[in-house]
């Protein structure tokens, strides 16, 4: 008996019960946290990962936290259920799909649930990101955009629509040119810096409204190395030099479309701006600078332009009735706005029969509302003071006020 006790150690010596649970949960712990860092580490392209869209704009995945015991108060862990394995039907699983089936299911989903969706799994977040899935994307009513910015934008977004949004720094993480081809910035919140970070990327710029910016020469700069631009929406801007202007307008030959009105210009600014347009304009709209565009400006637009189908000369106080013979060597026109051109005096408009072409005549300002019915069946094949907004190079017209952007719906949607 006394033997069998010699093998047996004192009580105290024993170890603490509270020290052996501690150490093994702390290790559980670690283990743990060592697992997710390699499971969410590996894999990952985080330089376009847009890590900003999906943790505030997707739903937050719901964990339960369980810390029970004094023994657990330094060291909290989580307790996750492992998800069942569902049964295949047929043979099938998500798994078992290809990539292209795949893509074909998250094309129909909206830009919210998509997000979620790239938190499944590492396949899943590869394929949500696909640039097949990005073509396009409004994100009106996010009234504040920074480094999401940047990451949809790296995305491989060919259309991004978010006008009267504050815009910070995109905090782009490489120099790589974008692939954007239309884009409205129209009456955003943003420092002349940060649009001339964005537009020093793009070279295949189609389409772009920047109405109401304040811009600088090396925008306009950047707006020059794209050749292919087709329409352009500069209305109230400021910023920039006539020189700039110039070689801007010099450089665009496709340029179709061009809105100019109302910028904070100078005489040297319109001439600048007569002197290089494109023959390729087919809609202008030079409204808003009074005693800053001459009939010999006029007669200049009337030599380069030749193919005018939607003329706006609105506000020009110096056009007069002697415009009419320079008008009519613009065999397409159609729609022409004259509104509060003062010299204009309302019997003079009659002449506007010699016109046979010209479908609308805004002349808002110059005829009374008791005297338009009788201009009107003066003009019987013209249809007079019905559009009072110029449409010209904007992304959606003022009338519509639908979510188009020069007539391309989006298909990503941001839902605030």
């Amino acid at each position: 008996m006394q033997g069998e006790m010699t093998h047996e150690r004192p009580l105290q010596e024993l170890p603490c019960l509270n020290e052996t649970l501690e150490g093994s949960m702390l290790s559980l712990s670690q283990k743990s946290k060592r697992k997710k860092r390699q499971y969410f580490g590996e894999g990952l392209d985080t330089e376009s990962t847009p890590q900003e869209l999906i943790q505030q704009w997707s739903p937050p995945h719901k964990q339960q936290m369980v810390c029970k015991g004094k023994e657990n108060e330094e060291n909290v862990f989580v307790l996750a259920r492992r998800p069942r394995k569902r049964r295949e039907v047929n043979g099938l699983s998500w798994d078992n799909l290809p990539d292209e089936l795949l893509l074909g299911i998250l094309a129909h989903l909206p830009l919210q649930d998509l997000l979620r969706m790239s938190r499944v799994c590492k396949r899943w977040h590869r394929l949500a990101l696909d640039e097949s899935l990005w073509q396009s994307v409004d994100l009106v009513g996010k009234a504040q955009l920074d480094q999401a910015l940047g990451q949809v934008l790296t995305a491989g977004v060919l259309g991004l629509r978010c006008p009267r949004t504050c815009l910070g720094e995109p905090r782009f993480t490489h120099t790589r040119p974008l692939r954007v081809q239309h884009m409205d910035l129209s009456s955003c919140i943003v420092a002349t810096p940060v649009i001339e970070d964005i537009l020093s990327r793009c070279r295949l710029l189609e389409n772009i409204s920047l109405e109401g910016l304040e811009l600088s020469d090396r925008i306009l700069q950047s707006l020059s190395q794209n050749t292919g631009l087709v329409r352009l929406n500069l209305c109230g801007c400021s910023g920039f030099s006539p020189d700039s202007l110039g070689e801007m307008l010099k450089s665009c030959t496709r340029l179709g479309e061009l809105n100019l009105s109302w910028c904070d210009f100078g005489a040297d600014h319109v001439k600048a701006a007569v002197g290089n347009f494109p023959p390729s304009i087919t809609q202008l709209n030079l409204s808003g600078y009074r005693q800053n565009l001459t009939m010999e400006d006029l007669t200049d637009l009337a030599e380069r332009c030749p193919n005018l189908v939607n003329l706006d000369l609105s506000d020009s106080v110096l056009i007069t009735t002697s415009s009419f013979p320079i008008l009519q060597q613009l065999k397409s026109l159609r729609h022409l706005a004259l509104s509060r051109c003062y010299q204009f005096h309302p019997a003079a408009l009659a002449d506007f029969e010699k016109f046979p072409e010209l479908q609308t005549l805004e002349v808002y300002g110059l005829v009374q509302d008791t005297d338009l019915p009788i201009l009107c069946k003066a003009l019987p094949h013209l249809q007079i003071n019905t559009r009072p907004f110029s449409g010209v190079a904007r992304p959606t017209e003022a009338a519509l006020r639908n979510r188009t952007m020069w007539g391309m719906a989006c298909r990503l949607v941001f839902r605030p």
